[in-house]
């Protein structure tokens, strides 16, 4: 990748060009709190020195998740990265994916972050297919041991009044097609990745030889060359380097999960959490096929709608309350990611780049 083309990518996340996506997912999470909030079920939101503690709780919940991150991409830079740059690293990659539709996500973008750090292109690849790949792992495990220990009853059941059984077999659906998009990149990663790159590759230029896909090959024979380039750098790692970046994988987003239980425990005592726990998981990887920028809108409704059992309160006002939590939920865990990046952005821009046409004068 040229630096040419590391600008024009980098050059996208500028604040200005980033209004519009933002605006509409802002848009679809206003128009479900004129639909569904009102003063009556906020007034059920009983807000104490309690609630102060709890929401404390759940900030320091996607600290850890973060610090998780920051470790784990220091394990996987061999701590070529101090903490500083994986801070920033790990908020502009947060940033970017905050601002693109789940189906895209910050991945690509997150090599030139990493590769303007001072790592190679090849190592900043090979990193950041190592996230992308430990990452959706976890998912492929956690979602059969959730099954196991819950059941898919309870996992896809809800009490709420006026769900009924088409909103639930949809979100089972919606949750297998999400698992399944999940478990095909791993699959195809792993295998890439530690067992036979090249054939992966050719597997892909294949597909993308497709008249529907073709309009894509290109950028399917870099994403081959990434593999085989990333497979020669990790297959030589030790067993002990993956245990440690699996564990801070798991570290990362089991804090992550937590966040929602410590903000229902600041208005209510809530006794199954681990219920709600998988909960949050299902709804993660529900989001990866919503179109709207970070799942805005799209995760504020599923998770309002997923989490009312939890909510000991009257059936007529726990889906209007849920939704505020679910509003909350996301208040603490993704609007933060764009004040942080957009104040990083413009900064890191001018001091990594100069402009290719500036170059020329």
């Amino acid at each position: 990748m040229t630096q040419d083309n590391h600008y024009n990518l980098a050059k996208q996340l500028k604040p200005g060009r980033i209004i519009l996506p933002i605006i509409i997912g802002l848009a679809v999470v206003a128009w479900f709190i004129i639909r569904e909030i009102d003063t009556d079920i906020l007034s059920r939101l009983s807000f104490t020195w309690n609630s102060v503690f709890w929401l404390f709780i759940a900030w320091l919940c996607m600290i850890g998740r973060d610090l998780g991150y920051m470790i784990r991409i220091r394990i996987l830079s061999e701590n070529d990265l101090t903490w500083k740059q994986a801070f920033r690293v790990i908020m502009l990659w947060e940033f970017t994916s905050a601002i693109s539709p789940s189906t895209v996500g910050g991945t690509a973008v997150a090599v030139v972050f990493i590769h303007k750090e001072g790592i190679t292109v090849g190592r900043s690849t090979s990193i950041v297919l190592a996230t992308s790949f430990l990452d959706e792992l976890y998912f492929v495990i956690m979602l059969p041991l959730i099954l196991l220990l819950i059941g898919g009853d309870i996992l896809f059941t809800t009490s709420l009044q006026g769900t009924g059984a088409a909103l639930l077999n949809n979100l089972l659906i919606v949750t297998i097609i999400g698992y399944t998009v999940i478990l095909a990149w791993v699959l195809l990663v792993g295998y890439g990745l530690f067992i036979d790159p090249d054939k992966i590759k050719k597997l892909l230029i294949w597909i993308f030889r497709l008249p529907i896909l073709r309009r894509w090959k290109d950028a399917a024979v870099r994403a081959g060359d990434d593999i085989v380039d990333s497979s020669h750098e990790l297959k030589k790692k030790p067993a002990s380097f993956w245990l440690k970046a699996g564990v801070a994988t798991f570290l990362s987003w089991t804090s992550r999960y937590w966040v929602v239980n410590a903000i229902l425990m600041a208005f209510y005592a809530v006794s199954d959490h681990f219920l709600i726990f998988a909960r949050q998981l299902v709804t993660w990887i529900m989001m990866i096929i919503s179109p709207t920028p970070g799942g805005s809108g799209f995760a504020e409704m599923i998770l309002g709608r997923y989490i009312s059992d939890a909510i000991p309160a009257d059936p007529a006002y726990t889906g209007g309350i849920a939704l505020a939590i679910a509003i909350i939920w996301r208040i603490i865990s993704y609007y933060p990611y764009l004040i942080i990046g957009a104040s990083i952005i413009p900064g890191w821009l001018q001091r990594k780049f100069k402009s290719p046409l500036s170059k020329k004068k």
